[in-house]
């Protein structure tokens, strides 16, 4: 498990980063390229019981107070708390799978949690943000282009798509790992007391 704390410490350090480097003007790509909803999706399949999601809840909260200290947020935010909602659900998804753990299952159920997140997301977005529209064309732009002044919503949802599928391999190749490396420690003789 330490390898897994460890890429979890590496996920707030870098959500921070690449929010700080975008911010001033560094490289689109990163815009909601994060970890984080697969650190949800993972903790919840493979931490122990009371870890499941302290843990990640943990890291998006330490993430959170940095960034909306940089950028003088509110973490009281009706947004931030409805992302907070969305990445439970997204946890939900792994507790469901967490039985019966493959790639065939982890996969699809990454792609299903990046999706719950963007929809959920943009659907609160679209119902109280007042630069919306409050129709179906609203609803549209919401999930397609988002306001002008922002990067379109399109981009973030793929941007999701991709960082949670590179994540979730890079989770569980660090579990595995741990798991592999514990059990070779296991295999080896011990000497025996005189």
């Amino acid at each position: 498990m330490i390898p897994a704390f460890l890429l979890i410490l590496a996920a707030v350090i870098y959500r921070v980063a690449a929010a700080v480097t975008v911010q001033h003007g560094g490289v689109g790509w990163l815009s909601n390229f994060a970890p984080l909803a697969a650190i949800a999706l993972c903790g919840a399949i493979y931490f122990p019981r009371k870890y499941k999601f302290t843990i990640p809840f943990a890291a998006l909260l330490v993430s959170d107070l940095a960034l909306d200290y940089y950028y003088g947020a509110s973490l009281a935010d009706p947004l931030i708390l409805c992302r907070y909602v969305a990445f439970g659900l997204v946890g939900l998804l792994g507790l469901a799978i967490s039985r019966r753990v493959s790639l065939k299952t982890i996969l699809p159920v990454s792609l299903l949690g990046s999706t719950l997140f963007y929809a959920v997301t943009n659907f609160f977005s679209w119902l109280t943000d007042p630069g919306y529209l409050k129709n179906f064309a609203g609803l549209v732009q919401a999930l397609t282009v988002g306001l002008p002044q922002y990067t379109p919503t399109w981009i973030f949802f793929r941007n999701s798509l991709v960082s949670d599928l590179f994540f979730t391999l890079l989770f569980v190749a660090c579990v595995h790992w741990s798991m592999a490396a514990d059990r070779r420690s296991l295999a080896v003789p011990r000497p025996l007391p005189n």
